[in-house]
């Protein structure tokens, strides 16, 4: 039976922990308002300067626990988790004592409601996970795979009853910001620019692949780009849906729009600049 519980407590804390190191560098890596990492997690016992270390720090751990989870046959690797857990049960334990205001970060921003009991039972609940399955020897990919599906299932309900987020996410999903509320970093948005036809067909006359300047009005994100004969490449990028329409203007030197991908479309004339 332990046997059992053990082979199919690996799979879930191997998910458990790349879950969390990949949700806390999308944080890191999403566009925040100023001082939202210091706001989760231990990070908030710590200059504000750290945050962001501690959090790319705290997702390479969790990585290198689960591949040592998958692929080393050594105690050690096999006992790290345990402590891991053990330790950020004791973390969360103190952040609720002391910090009371403050999330959890234990999946990125997703995890920013206050600390509670449900937080606490998950993080010593995936430490007893841990410690059973050092205590079984259970390392390794075939350990994964023959993990029987109803323990899998019961150790997964289990943690998803103590995981707050899926409040959260269920609230976000129902109370979604409308586009212009919307946080997307202009990377992102140059990169669906740099995927469009409209890129396609300007690109040959553009000077440089970056742009010159940039801005967002609501639904959409503006960039500048020098083209030949004295003049300006003006994109548009809309943020929204699966396939986001981007439309481009020829600015020349004089302010005066030249040509335009959609002539009948007065919103993008609107918002160019008459001296770009």
């Amino acid at each position: 039976m332990l046997s059992t519980i053990a082979a199919a407590a690996l799979p879930i804390l191997v998910a458990t922990l790349a879950l969390g190191g990949v949700a806390k560098l999308a944080t890191v890596g999403r566009e925040a308002s100023p001082g939202a990492l210091a706001r989760l997690g231990p990070a908030v016992l710590m200059p504000e300067r750290f945050a962001r270390p501690a959090m790319i720090a705290c997702a390479l751990v969790e990585f290198a626990l689960a591949a040592g989870l998958l692929v080393v046959d050594h105690p050690v690797a096999r006992w790290l988790p345990a402590a891991f857990f053990a330790m950020a049960t004791y973390v969360l334990w103190d952040l609720r004592r002391r910090r009371p205001d403050v999330g959890c970060g234990c999946f990125g921003d997703v995890s920013d409601a206050p600390v509670g009991l449900r937080s606490i039972g998950r993080a010593a609940a995936l430490t007893a996970m841990a410690a059973l399955a050092g205590a079984d020897g259970v390392t390794g990919l075939p350990h994964v795979t023959a993990a029987t599906a109803p323990w899998i299932g019961g150790g997964v309900a289990l943690l998803l009853a103590c995981s707050p987020e899926i409040d959260e996410i269920v609230s976000r999903l129902r109370h979604r910001p409308p586009c212009e509320q919307r946080p997307m970093p202009p990377g992102r948005a140059l990169s669906r620019l740099r995927a469009s036809a409209a890129w396609r067909a300007h690109a040959g006359s553009l000077l440089t692949e970056e742009p010159s300047d940039m801005w967002r009005e609501l639904c959409w994100r503006f960039f500048v780009f020098p083209a030949q004969g004295d003049a300006e490449v003006v994109f548009a990028v809309q943020l929204s849906g699966r396939r986001p329409a981007v439309r481009a203007v020829v600015v020349d030197a004089d302010g005066r729009v030249a040509a335009a991908d959609d002539p009948g479309d007065a919103s993008l004339r609107e918002s160019t600049p008459v001296s770009a």
